[in-house]
């Protein structure tokens, strides 16, 4: 049996059993029906909840005479994205804001979990950048497809019709390779950070690791702005019609 958090377990004891008939339904083992839900998929739940509560918070102390800490804080976030995105994607941008915030806030508060003791940051196993990176490529391409029709698959066919087999394979591959680069890069950057906190926190229980801490806080945010910011070309780049 893996080693549970509390809050794992805390949901084992409450949904274990819903959860395994659920598997069992749709034919997936469950090796442990007593605990089948692991840490990964409890800090997501955890993040989710998380960012329900502020969303919701946000929503009722939404005001404009007297705009809270809280509101001015994510409103700020919101004008700094739209920034980026007018720049990025261009016109028509504002469509596409819910989707890069919400994915950002579910990137940076799921980067941030690991700093809490008790807790583990999800984006540090490879399956949730991995989950995240896909959901991108899945969202721009129908976009690409919605806003352009068949040119947007006309344009992997490159302008020659004799090397049109050539550049499909090679667009394809280059596409399927961001997938991989979106998730290499927050996975790899999180693990790392995650390790280095916790070898040195078990080498040097006092003030080095504040460093390191700092330094996990900083990466964290770095790794959502990068992947925020790469949606964003990437989107800009499926509704380009010049591309």
């Amino acid at each position: 049996m893996h080693h549970q958090l509390w809050f794992t377990a805390l949901l084992n004891k409450f949904f274990s059993g819903a959860v395994t008939a659920l598997l069992q339904a749709v034919g997936v083992h469950v090796e442990h029906p007593a605990t089948p839900i692991d840490n990964i998929f409890a800090m997501e739940v955890l993040v989710f909840l998380v960012l329900i509560t502020l969303f919701v918070l946000v929503r009722v102390k939404l005001s404009v005479e007297k705009p809270g800490d809280l509101q001015h804080f994510v409103e700020s976030v919101e004008g700094y994205i739209k920034e980026q995105a007018e720049q990025i994607i261009g016109h028509g941008y504002e469509g596409y804001i819910p989707y890069v915030m919400t994915m950002g806030f579910f990137i940076l508060f799921a980067n941030l979990l690991g700093l809490i003791p008790g807790f583990e940051s999800p984006t540090a196993a490879p399956v949730v950048p991995l989950g995240l990176a896909t959901l991108t490529f899945l969202y721009y391409h129908y976009h690409g497809i919605r806003h352009q029709g068949a040119h947007y698959i006309k344009q992997f066919l490159g302008p020659v019709w004799y090397l049109a087999p050539l550049m499909f394979l090679i667009e394809v591959v280059s596409h399927f390779a961001r997938i991989l680069s979106l998730t290499v890069r927050l996975y790899a950057n999180m693990f790392a950070g995650d390790l280095v906190t916790l070898a040195f926190f078990s080498l040097v229980p006092f003030l080095v690791p504040v460093l390191f801490l700092a330094l996990h806080f900083g990466v964290a945010i770095i790794q959502t702005f990068i992947f925020m910011v790469l949606t964003m070309v990437y989107l800009g780049m499926a509704l380009s019609e010049e591309h």
